[in-house]
């Protein structure tokens, strides 16, 4: 199963990033590794004219085509997603997500913003046609500081909420990587005269 980390951030060094990737490394831990997308190492002039035929692009739009599951994670901006990500997510075609699994993360400056993902992303991706979009993360940069040694120190109820989202991306990773292997069994089998 492909598992995409898909990030929203203008910045390499944000709280949101540090998520993004502990949400990616307990995900390898169940067994799913996955592919990162840093939407800010796109080519700016590519993004802002739609263009998916430059390469990085081109691939990353793939990636995300292939892929079972996608952990979208933004910073709140002004009560939304940011601008970056609104790019990368108008380059899909309107069932871009069709058959995915979507994982939303979001990380603000206050609990003020925990909204945000449900009123804000939640209807873009369900508009992309997403299979399941599973309860969303949301944490203060407080909550996810940085430790000691390039480490993560999470608040206990930011790291319940992120252990309780990747048990339940791996749980239906799970079941669909059982009925993908159902319905090739189906067609495998020969027809009974």
């Amino acid at each position: 199963m492909s598992v995409i980390l898909l990030g929203g951030s203008p910045s390499p060094q944000s709280s949101c990033n540090r998520l993004l990737q502990h949400i990616g490394d307990k995900l390898t831990l169940h067994g799913h590794p996955s592919t990162r997308i840093d939407v800010r190492e796109l080519p700016a002039q590519a993004l802002l004219r739609a263009d998916t035929c430059e390469p990085g692009v081109a691939r990353a739009v793939t990636l995300v085509r292939e892929a079972d599951a996608i952990v979208i994670a933004t910073p709140v901006y002004k009560a939304s997603y940011t601008g970056v990500l609104k790019l990368f997510l108008d380059l899909l075609p309107q069932d871009g997500l069709a058959g995915k699994l979507v994982l939303p993360v979001a990380t603000g400056g206050s609990q003020s913003h925990v909204l945000a993902l449900d009123y804000a992303l939640r209807p873009v991706l369900s508009s992309m046609a997403a299979r399941f979009i599973l309860p969303s993360i949301y944490a203060t940069s407080e909550q996810v500081a940085a430790g000691i040694g390039c480490g993560l120190r999470l608040a206990p109820p930011v790291a319940a909420r992120v252990a309780q989202g990747v048990e339940q991306l791996a749980a239906e990773l799970q079941l669909l990587g059982e009925r993908a292997e159902q319905e090739e069994d189906l067609f495998e089998a020969p027809f009974a005269a």
